[in-house]
């Protein structure tokens, strides 16, 4: 509320020493300049003085703000016969009087590398006591579209539909897009729809005649800017041809997996075979030992069921024979079959007949190799 009081105030002031004063501001061209983006523009301020002004002469150049709550800046200031052109931050070196001697009545000041932060109303002060002048002027700094990136999207094939799109990143608002085809006849197909706001163009059921050179200009109120796009409408694929491919490479794969598991399975069952013809072969043999007890276990009850069987008549006699009157020793046992003493060749054997009439029963043992084994 104190600052708009107080612009009220000089106002009024303003108002009443015009009255009382010769001082004017005779700058007649627009309040509203429209400038791109690094470019330079001059804000012009021409003021006239009365024999009545005999005051000290101040200039003030100020940018207004937007908010009424927040105070004006100063961006450059003329007083005492000196000026003040560093006294705006953001604006230090880009800013400067039109005139080497504002005091001859050119007030001006030329804005270089514009922003687009720059934009906004600046504010004329021409003070001379007792006259007090002001003018406004609007600075809308706009940045010219970037250069755009042409590029389609969807396949670029015969008989599908192909958009053509053309984007810039930067650039004041709104922007207009417009293509041209810069091949062949230089007409775009009959079947192309294009968006100015959007940048793209759809061209429905391309065909090979589609093909060519594109150009899109992306424009605003301060510049333009334009991308080539090369566009080769192909025809489609043979789709059969790839689908009767892939289904002959998964046969493949399957068949080569189908002759790896048959080889493992039947490495397996081999292996599987030698170890079972291994362990028939080691149960068929078995130990020395246990041949030597087996043959002695059969010799001894083989007599002893052939004392068994003699009549007490008979056993004086068989007592006298030199093959029963030695019980075989211990180490005898332990001996291999190779080892152990045969009967004496001088003992003749007893027919079966004579055995019969004495009581006895016919025993048949069973013939061994010199290894002990029995065949």
């Amino acid at each position: 509320m104190e600052l708009s009081t107080g612009r009220f105030c000089c106002v009024l002031l303003s108002l009443f020493a015009g009255l009382a004063s010769g001082l004017e501001i005779t700058s007649k061209g627009g309040t509203s300049i429209e400038m791109a983006s690094g470019q330079s523009v001059k804000l012009d301020c021409q003021f006239s003085l009365g024999p009545e002004d005999s005051g000290p002469l101040d200039i003030e150049w100020s940018r207004l703000s937007s908010d009424s709550q927040k105070e004006d800046k100063v961006v450059i200031l003329y007083s005492g016969d000196r000026a003040y052109e560093d006294y705006y931050e953001p604006m230090k070196g880009r800013v400067h009087f039109n005139a080497a001697d504002p005091k001859n009545g050119d007030a001006s000041i030329n804005l270089t590398g514009l922003k687009s932060s720059d934009s906004g109303t600046y504010q004329c002060k021409v003070k001379k006591a007792p006259g007090i002048r002001s003018r406004k002027m609007l600075l809308i700094v706009m940045v010219k579209p970037s250069k755009p990136r042409c590029f389609a999207e969807g396949p670029t094939q015969e008989g599908k539909d192909i958009v053509l799109r053309c984007l810039s990143n930067e650039g004041t608002k709104p922007l207009q897009y417009s293509w041209e085809r810069t091949s062949d006849n230089k007409l775009l197909p009959a079947s192309s729809v294009m968006d100015p706001v959007g940048g793209t163009i759809n061209v429905r059921n391309a065909s090979a005649s589609t093909s060519g050179t594109y150009r899109c200009t992306a424009s605003n109120r301060v510049g333009t800017e334009e991308c080539v796009l090369f566009l080769n409408v192909t025809p489609p694929p043979n789709t059969a041809g790839i689908i009767a491919g892939a289904i002959i490479a998964v046969l493949l794969i399957l068949i080569i997996i189908a002759i790896i598991l048959f080889c493992c399975c039947r490495a397996r069952h081999r292996k599987k075979y030698e170890k079972e013809i291994c362990n028939e072969i080691r149960e068929d043999v078995p130990p020395p030992k246990s041949r030597v007890s087996t043959a002695r276990s059969f010799t001894v009850g083989s007599q002893r069921s052939s004392l068994g069987s003699m009549s007490p008549s008979n056993l004086h006699e068989y007592a006298l024979k030199p093959q029963y009157d030695k019980i075989p020793s211990s180490e005898e046992f332990e001996r291999p079959p190779s080892q152990v003493p045969l009967p004496p060749p001088t003992v003749s054997r007893m027919a079966g007949p004579n055995l019969s009439r004495m009581g006895g029963i016919p025993v048949m043992i069973p013939a061994q190799n010199r290894d002990g084994s029995i065949v």
